[in-house]
C-alpha cells in the first residue's frame, strides 16, 4: 500500500465531502428533478377530519374536468392490497397481535386526517387539485381520541370498535419475579413519569416519485426519494401489487434528508404505479409541506413511567419501566417494533441485573408513528438518564458519583444486559470525566452565581448513553475496474446526505492509489446494485465498510497478478499509486487502464463481510444553559461531547453526523411540539406552528472521541449516525431541570421546554 494515499485517504484522514461541489451549487438531483416526456401529475384527496364514516359521491364531473386523466377510488384499486405492517410481534402472553386493514385508499371510514380517499391524475396538480373539488364526500364525523395518555381511559372512543379496546398490543422484556424480589429487597426507590413527544421529521426535501410502466417488457420503474430501495421494491412488489420484484426496478436519486421517515413505503408509491400502467405516460407525485405533516410516519410520542430500586449506598437493583407508546390509528410499517427494540437498550450503561418493562401499544386517531432517528433508543436513553438523575437526588449523591457507583465496568466486558444486549467494550467513567472536565463541571457554581447575579438561572446537565446499532447482517460490495482505470463501487446501502462517496471512497483510494474524483460511487438502482440493506440504524459504514475493503483488497490482489506478468515481478514487489501498478523502488509501471484492457474479462471482486452481534457507540453530552425567569427562554452556553464510536473513518463526516443528530435532539428537548385538537385536527401543521429549530438556536459544539474499538465489527466501527439525537435529549432536560430545581423549586418539567411551559413552570412552583 502506497503511505502517501494511505496518509491521503485512509481510515482516519479529515477528507473533504466529495458530494459538496455539485449540492451545494444547486446541481444536485432530486426526484422532482426529474420529468421524463409526457410525465403527467398525481394528487392525493385526503380527509378533512380525523375519525368518520364516508361517503364518497359521483366520480364522473372529476373524471371529465380539464386536464384530468385519470381518477381511482378504493374501489378502482381492488387489485392492490393492503399498506402492510412487517413487525407483527409476539405479545407477553406469547400471541401475536392483530393488524387492522389500512387500504391504499380508504372507502367506509377515515381514521386520522390526511387518510388517503381519492388519486387523481391530470397534466397539472392545479388541474387534480381543482377536480377534487368537484368531487362529493359525505362525512358522518365520529368521536375522535389523540391523546396517548388517554387512549385506554374508560368510555374513550375507539379507533377501532370492533377490536373492543384502543391497546393495539402489549409487549414485555426482562425477569418479573426477579425483577419483584430486587425490589422487595430495596432500601429506596425512586421513580418518574416522562413524556417523549411527538416528532415530525420535517426533511428538508419532501417525499415524492415519479412512477413508468414499460408495456413491452411489463417492467416497473420508481424513482424515488429512499432509504433504500430493495426493501421498498420488496413490499410494493410482493406485498402491495402482487407481482414478482424483478418487475419493478426502483431508482434512488439524490435524497434531501430521511431519518428513518423515507425507510417506509406509502401510499402515493403504488398509486402512481397502477395509473402510470393504465394511462402508458409517467405519472408524478410531489409531497407538499402541509401533506408531510399530516402522511408521513411521525416519531416517538411515549408516556413512560419508571422506577428503580437502589441498596443503601445508591446501587441499583432493578428497574420497572411501563411504556405507553402510540401508534396512531393503524400499525406502520415498522410500528410496534420501535419501542420494543428501544426498551432492549432500557438499562443503559449501569449494571442492573433485573428488568422489568411492559409495553402497550395504542391506537389513537393521529398519524402513524414508526422510526424516527434513533428509532426508540432515544427514547430509552433519555428515560435512564432522567431517572438516574431523580435518583441522584432522592439519595442525596452528585450525578457523576451516582453513575460511576453504576456504571458496568470495562473489566466486565463483555457483558450481557437483561434484555439479551452484548456490550462488547466501553469505558463509560473515562468519557464522562473527560467531558467533565472539558465542560469545566468543577467550576460550575461560580458561574451559576455570576448568572444569578444578572437575574438568570443557570442549569447544568449530563446524560451518558449507550445505544446498539449497526444490527447484525452484511452489505454486500462489489468493486470494478473500468476499461479507462476508473474504479467503481456497487453498494446497497443509500445515502440521504450522510457523505457515503467520500466514506466508502476513501478506502478504495488508500488500496488503488488514485485520487476520489477517480471513484464512482453507485448507489440507488435496484437493476444496477444486486441486493442491500439501505440506510437505518447507523449501519452504513459500519456493515458497509468491512466490505468494501475485503472487495478492494481482492480486486488490488487480482490486478497485482495481471501487472506481474506485464512488468515480469513477483506481485508481492507491486505497489498501486498514480493510476499505475509499479515495481517498488522503480520507474516501472503498467497503468490501472492497461491492465484492464488487457485482461481476458472485466475486472470486478466482491465480497460480504457477516457480523454477528450490533455494535455499542456509546459517550457523555453535558449542556450548560440560562434560563431567564421572566420570559422562559433557554439559551444553551456550552454543549461538550465525548463519544467512543470504537474507530474514526473520517473526523469531518463524522462530526457532521453528531452535530445534526444533537440539533435535532436540542429542537425535540426545547421546540418540537406536535398538537392535536380534541377532534384529531393537527394544529400545528406548518412552520408557522411547528417550531423548528434554526442556526440562531444551536450552540458551537465541543466534540472529541475516546475511542474503543469495537470487538464485533471487522474495523473496530461502533457507528455514529443517530447517536447525538440519542444523547442529546436528556442532557438539554437535565439541564433545564437543574436550573428551575436550583432557582425556582420546580419538581419537574417534560420536552418541550418551550418559553411559555418554562415560564408557566416557574409561575407554578413560586405559587
Amino acid at each position: 500500500m502506497n503511505e502517501t494515499f494511505q496518509k491521503k485517504f485512509g481510515v482516519g484522514a479529515p477528507v473533504r465531502r466529495k458530494e459538496d461541489a455539485s449540492l451545494i451549487t444547486g446541481h444536485g438531483h432530486y426526484v422532482d428533478d426529474y420529468n421524463p416526456e409526457g410525465t403527467l401529475k398525481g394528487y392525493v384527496l385526503r380527509s378533512p377530519m380525523a375519525f368518520a364514516k364516508v361517503t364518497i359521491g359521483d366520480l364522473s364531473a372529476a373524471r371529465e374536468a380539464p386536464g384530468v386523466h385519470l381518477v381511482l377510488a378504493a374501489d378502482d384499486i381492488a387489485v392492490l392490497k393492503p399498506m402492510p405492517t412487517k413487525a407483527v410481534m409476539p405479545q407477553k402472553d406469547g400471541t401475536k397481535h392483530a393488524v387492522p386493514e389500512r387500504p391504499v385508499l380508504c372507502k367506509d371510514m377515515v381514521r386520522h386526517v390526511g387518510d388517503a380517499l381519492v388519486f387523481i391524475v391530470a397534466d397539472s396538480v392545479d388541474e387534480a387539485k381543482s377536480a377534487s373539488e368537484l368531487i362529493e364526500i359525505d362525512f358522518d364525523p365520529l368521536e375522535a381520541v389523540v391523546e396517548t395518555a388517554d387512549a385506554l381511559k374508560e368510555g374513550v372512543p375507539l379507533v377501532w370498535p370492533e377490536t373492543g379496546t384502543n391497546r393495539a398490543f402489549t409487549l414485555g422484556q426482562g425477569d418479573k419475579e426477579k425483577t419483584d424480589a430486587a425490589f422487595a429487597a430495596a432500601k429506596h426507590v425512586s421513580r418518574i413519569e416522562i413524556v417523549n413527544n411527538r416528532l415530525v421529521s420535517n426533511y428538508m426535501e419532501t417525499r415524492g416519485c415519479v412512477a413508468e410502466f414499460d408495456k413491452d417488457t411489463g417492467r416497473y420503474t420508481l424513482t424515488v426519494g429512499t432509504q433504500g430501495g430493495h426493501g421498498l421494491r420488496d413490499i410494493i412488489a410482493d406485498d402491495i401489487m402482487g407481482i414478482d420484484a424483478s418487475r419493478l426496478r426502483v431508482v434512488t436519486p439524490d435524497v434531501g434528508g430521511g431519518f428513518g421517515t423515507k425507510m417506509f413505503v406509502y401510499r402515493e408509491y403504488p398509486l402512481c404505479l397502477v395509473a402510470a400502467e393504465r394511462l402508458g405516460r409517467p405519472v408524478k407525485w410531489i409531497g407538499e409541506r402541509a401533506e408531510h405533516f399530516v402522511t408521513d410516519a411521525h416519531g416517538r410520542d411515549n408516556v413512560t413511567s419508571a422506577e428503580v430500586a437502589m441498596d443503601e449506598n445508591g446501587r441499583f437493583l432493578g428497574l420497572r419501566i411501563d411504556v405507553t407508546a402510540n401508534m396512531g390509528a393503524y400499525l406502520h410499517q415498522f410500528g410496534p417494533f420501535i419501542p420494543f427494540v428501544g426498551t432492549s437498550m432500557s438499562t443503559g450503561l449501569y449494571d442492573i441485573e433485573a428488568l422489568d418493562v411492559t409495553i402497550n401499544g395504542v391506537f389513537t386517531n393521529t398519524v402513524p408513528v414508526d422510526a424516527y432517528r434513533g428509532a426508540g433508543r432515544p427514547e430509552a436513553a433519555y428515560l435512564i438518564e432522567r431517572l438516574v438523575e431523580q435518583a441522584a437526588l432522592d439519595m442525596g449523591l452528585s450525578s457523576d458519583e451516582i453513575r460511576r457507583r453504576n456504571f458496568i465496568k470495562p473489566e466486565q466486558m463483555p457483558y450481557t444486559t437483561p434484555t439479551g444486549r452484548m456490550y462488547d467494550t466501553g469505558e463509560f467513567t473515562g468519557h464522562m470525566e473527560k467531558a467533565m472536565e472539558v465542560a469545566g463541571w468543577a467550576g460550575f457554581a461560580e458561574r451559576d452565581a455570576a448568572s444569578a447575579a444578572n437575574g438568570k438561572y443557570r442549569g447544568i446537565g449530563m446524560c451518558a448513553y449507550i445505544e446498539a446499532c449497526a444490527f447484525a447482517g452484511s452489505e454486500e460490495a462489489t468493486v470494478e475496474l473500468g476499461i479507462d482505470g476508473s474504479l467503481s463501487l456497487l453498494i446497497g446501502t443509500q445515502t440521504n446526505g450522510q457523505g457515503h462517496a467520500t466514506a466508502y471512497g476513501q478506502v478504495i483510494a488508500e488500496q488503488f492509489g488514485v485520487d476520489l474524483e477517480r471513484i464512482n460511487v453507485i448507489q440507488g438502482d435496484t437493476d444496477r446494485v444486486r441486493t442491500g440493506g439501505g440506510t437505518g440504524g447507523s449501519r452504513s459504514i459500519p456493515i458497509g465498510l468491512p466490505s468494501v475493503l475485503e472487495a478492494s483488497k481482492t480486486l488490488v490482489k487480482k490486478i497485482k497478478e495481471l501487472a506481474a506478468d506485464k512488468l515480469e515481478a513477483g506481485a508481492e514487489d507491486l505497489e498501486l499509486a498514480d493510476g499505475s501498478v509499479r515495481v517498488i523502488g522503480t520507474d516501472k509501471a503498467v497503468t490501472l487502464a492497461e491492465i484492464a484492457a488487457g485482461a481476458p474479462e472485466p475486472l470486478s471482486a466482491v465480497e460480504s463481510v457477516k457480523q454477528s452481534e450490533n455494535t455499542y457507540p456509546n459517550g457523555t453530552h453535558i449542556c450548560e444553559l440560562e434560563i431567564d425567569p421572566d420570559t422562559g427562554d433557554t439559551e444553551i452556553l456550552s454543549y461538550v461531547i465525548v463519544d467512543d464510536f470504537g474507530v474514526t473513518v473520517n473526523p469531518v463526516l463524522l462530526a457532521g453526523q453528531v452535530h445534526g443528530g444533537v440539533a435535532q435532539a436540542i429542537g425535540q428537548a426545547l421546540m418540537e411540539r406536535t398538537v392535536y385538537d380534541e377532534d384529531g385536527q393537527l394544529l400545528t401543521a406548518t412552520f408557522l406552528d411547528y417550531w423548528m429549530p434554526r442556526a440562531e438556536d444551536i450552540p458551537a459544539f465541543h466534540f472529541e472521541t475516546r475511542n474503543v474499538p469495537s470487538t464485533t465489527n471487522a474495523m473496530g466501527i461502533k457507528g455514529a449516525g443517530e447517536a447525538g439525537t440519542i444523547g442529546g435529549c436528556a442532557a438539554v432536560m437535565n439541564a433545564v431541570a437543574d436550573a428551575l430545581r436550583r432557582h425556582a423549586g420546580v419538581k419537574h418539567i417534560d420536552m418541550p421546554a418551550t418559553p411559555n411551559r418554562v415560564w408557566e413552570a416557574i409561575r407554578a412552583a413560586k405559587a
